[in-house]
């Protein structure tokens, strides 16, 4: 076995034992466990705690920004570093800056949503643990899958083992992790 324990998993037959067990490894107190499914099960997300992505914030946020620095540099290049006084028409124009920075906004917020997404995805990962496991390969067809992971302040192997064990899970396995 190898020093890295990325965590522990088990294998349940039916979505209301895996949402079952979900509930109760959430009451225990712990707090970095996933569960795989091969269809969405009404109602996990709530157990799991999960809220919506930061991803649209980070996009917006680029948006913006990209639209403001666009304007700034409109506005500061008209005015200061090169006025060009061109049939009496003022230096700064809203109409004439808001086309390009609409297009600036477009292209920052789609490179803020991509920066997003593989930020908190933690992205590029090449390789998973769990994918070692022939098992895993069982909940993209009719197996349901949670696994607790090592991180965890409460992790301890035999614990979380036996607690597994109790609430039904099937060949449970440690997941170890090579990188």
């Amino acid at each position: 076995m190898s020093d890295k324990i990325y965590g522990i998993m088990a294998e349940f037959n039916s979505p209301g034992e895996v949402l079952r067990a979900a509930q109760k490894v959430r009451d225990v107190g712990y707090r970095r466990w996933d569960v795989f499914t091969p269809f969405p099960i009404h109602g996990l997300d709530k157990v799991m705690g999960l809220q919506n992505s930061l991803v649209g914030w980070v996009s917006l946020f680029m948006g913006a920004g990209a639209f403001a620095s666009v304007v700034g540099l409109i506005w500061y290049s008209n005015a200061f570093d090169y006025p060009l006084i061109v049939g009496g028409k003022p230096m700064f124009s809203v109409p004439m800056t808001f086309v390009p920075a609409y297009i600036m906004l477009i292209m920052g917020a789609a490179i803020g949503a991509l920066m997003g997404m593989l930020g908190l995805n933690q992205l590029p990962r090449l390789h998973h643990p769990l994918l070692d496991k022939s098992r895993f390969a069982g909940a993209s067809n009719d197996k349901f899958i949670l696994v607790i992971g090592a991180m965890d302040k409460k992790f301890c192997a035999s614990e979380t083992r036996r607690l597994l064990q109790e609430l039904g899970g099937t060949h449970i396995e440690i997941v170890e992790d090579k990188d």
